[in-house]
């Protein structure tokens, strides 16, 4: 008999951690090779994880609602194979997931973007099994079980054991979360043996209902709170014609559902148009870890969108400067329908260098929208109306309706300063109003 060690799976690039939602396996029960042992979720996908082995589930290491490190032991499975008990053996695999969280694309407008990647941080590896079993399941009554990532920070922070217990909690049962200790850090009440204030009680009068926020929303909720924590936001806002764009879209729009079915929004030219800004000024197309600067040799370009459900998810469309209009009109139309069926795959979420939101699609003119983490910059593009402005003719200035749109570009003022700023996106602004009017998609 040997003994095989279930590990938390890697799920992707910048995905450092995940929860235990359920255990499908209880200790005692048979085990066949590729079967779901637990169910796992993270900020963007929920997984099952199998067995690469048939045993017995001998041991669970962390209780369901567990934040689990990845590459943490989180289960042993006794097997008659030759498998030997080791930390080296291979990942275990995990069933194709479908994606939980959002974005938003479509016609004229951008739905602020919420979904934030989580910004990679270091974290500490799960003690030995024992330790992790105690900490999950035999401290006193009193204790609270801390997820790796909390116990990191908490040691990053010098924070003590008293007043890691001092700091109310929002997960369940009252654990202390991610969120709960970065609003502690930043509150100003933290300090040996500080007591933290409880949160003030709000008052509910008949006939109020109280909605409970659901997984995801927590998490959106969780990375905005990070991101404001992590980047120094400004947000610079700019106006572009969109008289040409509108008349040329309303004439090509017919034409491409007709020959591809394929329906023409502004997204995939807004998704053009910050790409060759992008290619003009890479020093925006960058990630910030610590004080190196992350220059990004690809351009991939999350476009945020809303799910039936109200929540985000942000689908990536990658090398986006190598693809012409067609093409990106087509990515977009298949990654927006598949996102708001739940549908997406893992990578089709991941690896965003850049983030459009659009603010127009629900008639906001503009808007202040969160950096995507670990980017340093997103751009919101509003409602396109009509407005009155002053065209310069041969016979001077005059008078005249044109399609406005306001664009605002928050950006991380770290690394991209407000003359940066300003010229990616009076780029971006050009290459809209000289959008080529005479060519067909």
């Amino acid at each position: 008999m040997s003994q095989y060690t279930l590990k938390m799976p890697k799920l992707g690039e910048g995905i450092l951690e995940a929860t235990i939602t359920k255990w499908l396996k209880q200790t005692g029960d048979h085990v066949d090779i590729d079967e779901a042992v637990l169910e796992i979720a993270t900020d963007k996908v929920d997984s099952e994880v199998p067995s690469p082995v048939e045993g017995i589930l001998k041991e669970q290491l962390f209780n369901e609602g567990d934040t689990v490190a990845v590459d943490s032991i989180i289960a042993r499975i006794e097997t008659d194979s030759e498998m030997l008990d080791n930390e080296e053996t291979a990942e275990p695999p995990v069933r194709e997931p479908h994606a939980d969280i959002t974005t938003d694309n479509t016609e004229s407008g951008n739905l602020q973007h919420a979904e934030k990647l989580k910004t990679p941080e270091p974290i500490v590896q799960s003690e030995e099994s024992t330790d992790a079993k105690r900490s999950a399941k035999q401290l006193p009554a009193q204790d609270r079980f801390y997820s790796p990532l909390v116990r990191n920070i908490a040691k990053e922070e010098g924070l003590s054991i008293e007043e890691l217990y001092a700091i109310p909690g929002s997960g369940k049962d009252g654990r202390l979360t991610k969120a709960d200790l970065i609003e502690y850090l930043n509150s100003g009440k933290r300090g040996a043996g500080a007591q933290a204030e409880k949160k003030p009680q709000i008052q509910t009068e008949g006939g109020d209902e109280i909605i409970v926020m659901d997984r995801v929303r927590k998490l959106i909720a969780e990375h905005m709170i990070m991101s404001e924590a992590t980047s120094v936001h400004i947000t610079l806002f700019g106006e572009a014609d969109m008289t040409n764009l509108v008349h040329w879209r309303n004439k090509q729009k017919e034409f491409l559902l007709k020959r591809e079915n394929e329906k023409l929004t502004f997204t995939p030219i807004f998704i053009e148009a910050i790409a060759r800004a992008l290619h003009d000024h890479p020093m925006v197309n960058i990630s910030l870890d610590g004080d190196r600067i992350i220059k990004r040799k690809r351009i991939n370009i999350g476009m945020a969108t809303s799910l039936p459900n109200g929540n985000l998810i942000v689908p990536v469309i990658k090398n986006a400067d190598q693809k012409s209009l067609i093409e990106i009109t087509r990515e977009v139309n298949d990654l927006a329908n598949r996102a708001r069926s739940f549908q997406l795959k893992p990578d089709e979420i991941k690896g965003g260098t850049f983030t459009l939101t659009n603010f127009g699609t629900f008639g906001a003119k503009s808007g202040t929208p969160i950096i995507n983490q670990p980017q340093v910059a997103i751009l919101g593009v509003g409602l396109i109306e009509k407005k009155p402005a002053v065209v310069e003719t041969p016979q001077g200035d005059a008078i005249a309706i044109r399609h406005k749109m306001i664009l605002s570009l928050s950006c991380d003022h770290r690394v991209v300063d407000g003359a940066l700023g300003s010229q990616f996106m009076k780029s971006v602004i050009d290459h809209l109003e000289n959008f080529n009017t005479n060519q067909n998609i």
